[in-house]
Parts: structure tokens; sequence; C-alpha cells
């Protein structure tokens, strides 16, 4: 994509409405966090704590404050690196973020990865093939993985794939024995290719394909249906059947001219699985005894850990602004129509 005016006012326009969505999303949690039943100090300090003790956590924490002054604290700690005292590790949230975060981020990227290279070329065979024996089991497979819930395949592959055949590991990112690489990024994978390590980085991608494929099969199935109408819907359309009717080969109509904008639709809601998977990662992650990010929120919200709560949702805010804003670009590529409405709104 040509980076002119129009392109940039496109992208700036959507990183100033991130920055606002941001903005409330770190107010609305901060409330909801701060009203929620139950005295976070007692809660981390235990029910035989003398009283004492809870007086000055409470003091510590700020919660004797009015809401907003406590606001802007925490605000202050975000652009300081003081996130808070997480209740449940006993250090600050910033470090726990930096060590669960790429852990959940390498799953959610190979997962993602899986999705695309499936759910794209099944949407298509399906949409070119339409109410056909291959469109039925297309959309047999897309019902079936809707339905199923991601847990569900987990286990389902666990035992199958395990369990039974002793094809994949079940647990962790690595093998008992395999040091993980240096830390550069936190991505087994990356660091230990950045590294020269090829023998950890082919043992962590085999740790990863029984739970990337668990968190992407649902997402595969939805896209892969909205791939096909997008398909069909496209392939009815006047200039698809004008270029028929001229002879042109169907390859070169569907790669050069399907191709762009059935995958509008696909996109749009790839980048929204994409965000959601942090939040809903948790079961895989705990299934799999994965180390990751989402389990630790799940971890922070059942001890109602204040600090930590608020630091999970915000960085699956900040992922999800990041997924939508790439995405809206590769739309603004894809059909140019949708980047220049900036220069007339």
């Amino acid at each position: 994509m040509k980076l002119d005016w129009g392109s940039w006012g496109f992208i700036l326009k959507r990183l100033g409405y991130s920055v606002i969505s941001l903005f409330g999303l770190s107010i609305l949690i901060f409330i909801i966090a701060r009203v929620l039943p139950g005295d976070p100090a007692r809660l981390a300090l235990g029910p035989q704590a003398p009283q004492s003790a809870v007086n000055a956590l409470r003091a510590a924490m700020h919660l004797n404050d009015p809401i907003w002054v406590q606001y802007g604290y925490w605000l202050e700690g975000i652009f300081t690196g003081n996130w808070g005292l997480s209740l449940f590790t006993q250090r600050n949230v910033l470090l726990d973020v930096q060590e669960f975060l790429p852990a959940t981020v390498e799953l959610i990227l190979t997962a993602a990865i899986i999705d695309i290279l499936i759910s794209v070329p099944l949407g298509v065979l399906a949409g070119r093939r339409a109410n056909t024996a291959v469109d039925n089991v297309v959309r047999l497979i897309s019902y079936v993985g809707i339905a199923v819930p991601s847990f569900v395949v987990a286990i389902i592959l666990q035992l199958v794939f395990g369990y039974t055949l002793f094809w994949f590991p079940i647990t962790g990112r690595l093998s008992l024995g395999v040091t993980p690489p240096p830390t550069i990024t936190g991505l087994y994978t990356i660091d230990s290719l950045l590294t020269g390590n090829f023998g950890t980085m082919l043992n962590a991608i085999w740790h990863l394909i029984l739970p990337a494929f668990a968190l992407a099969l649902g997402p595969i199935a939805q896209e892969a249906r909205i791939m096909r109408s997008s398909v069909v819907e496209n392939l009815g359309k006047d200039y698809t059947l004008a270029e028929i009717s001229h002879g042109m080969p169907e390859r070169l109509i569907m790669l050069k001219y399907l191709m762009k904008p059935s995958l509008i639709p696909t996109l749009t809601i790839y980048a929204l699985d994409i965000s959601a998977q942090i939040a809903n990662a948790f079961l895989v992650e705990l299934i799999f005894n994965w180390p990751g990010f989402s389990r630790y929120g799940l971890n922070a919200m059942l001890s109602k850990d204040l600090n930590a709560i608020v630091a999970v949702v915000m960085v699956a805010g900040v992922m999800f602004v990041i997924a939508n804003i790439l995405v809206d670009i590769v739309v603004g590529y894809l059909d140019p129509r949708i980047r220049l409405q900036v220069k007339s709104e």
C-alpha cells in the first residue's frame, strides 16, 4: 500500500480512536475492580492476619483514598513501570506480564497461523464448489468446529495424540531436560531461532501443535463459513460473470479479482478472534499446563488481585487494538475505497 496522505490519515485516525478506547477501558475496569465485593487486603493476608496488618496494606495500596486518587496513582505507575503489587505472586505486576505474556502470545500466534492456513483454503474450496458434496462436507466440519468448545477439543487431542498415539507432548512448553533459550522476546521458537538452538526450536514447535490447534479450531470453522459465503457472493457479481463470459481462466479470476474482496469480511472476524484468544485461552492453557497469561489472569480474578486484574484486561485491550489496526491496514490495502474515506470524513 502506497503511504500517501490518505493512507497516513487512515492509520492516524485508527490510532486516535484506539487511544481513546483504551483510556475509557482503563477507567471502566479500574472502577469495576474496586467495587467488587471483598477486601483485597484481607484476602491477600488471610483471615488470621491482625487488623493492623490489613490496615497497613490497605494504606500501601491506597485503598482508603477516593477512587479517582487511586486511579491517578495507578496511571502514574503505568508510565513509570510500577504496575502495583500482585497479591497472587507478591511482585510487580509488570514482571508477571513480562514472564507470562510471551507464552500466550506464542500460542495465539501459532493458532492464528494454523487458522489462516486452513480456514481460507477451506472457504475458497467450498465457495467454488457451492452446493456440492465438497461444500456439504466443509459446512459439516464448520458446524462441528463451532459447536464443540475448545477445552473439549483440547481433551480429545490429548487423549488421541498424547496418551494413545504418543505423537505429541501434552504439557508444558518444552520437554524435561531441554533448556529454555536465552530470553530475547520470550517466545521460545523465535529466541531459539535467533540463538541458533534449532533442536530447542523444534521441541517448542512440537509442544505448540496440540494446544494451538485446540485454540484454532473454533475460529477456523467460523472463518471458513464466512470465506465461503464471500466467495459465493462475489462469484455472482456482474464483473465476475463478465470475466467468465470473456473466457478468462478460473485461476486468474480467483487469485486476481475474487480473493481481495472475499478476504475482507474474513479478515475482520479474524482480528476479533485473535484478540479474543488472550481471554479465552485459559482453559486450553490449564489443560495443557501452559504457563501463560490467560491462566495468570484467571488466578488473579479468583484471588481478587486488583492490580493484576486491571493489567490483564488492559493488556488484552492493547492486543485487541493492535490486531484491529493491523487488519484495518491490510483491509485498506485490499480495498482502497475504505482508506480513502478518510479524506471525505
